[in-house]
């Protein structure tokens, strides 16, 4: 599965990492429910070092990513924003 991290880069994740990822996007997502900044910054970075632990794509891959991840300074409200009924992850 390819993921982008948008502003970084694409990684190449195993399918069976799936079920880590969603684990991570729940605590993401109910930081972000509860406006708790410290979860939700803590979250997201969990969820992007779990995603940089794939295999990173050369900058002039122009193949499609499967998901994108907003970048590790995005802002509680532009997660919020991005945020679908499954979260960032469909799981």
């Amino acid at each position: 599965m390819i993921i982008r991290i948008m502003e970084e880069g694409q990684f190449d994740v195993p399918e069976d990492a799936l079920s880590r990822l969603n684990e991570l996007d729940a605590k993401l997502t109910q930081g972000v429910e509860s406006g708790d900044e410290v979860a939700f910054a803590d979250g997201l970075e969990m969820l992007l070092t779990e995603v940089r632990m794939g295999k990173r794509l050369p900058d002039d891959y122009l193949g499609s990513s499967d998901l994108v991840l907003p970048p590790v300074d995005s802002t509680l409200e532009e997660v919020r924003a991005l945020l679908g009924d499954e979260g960032l992850v469909p799981g």
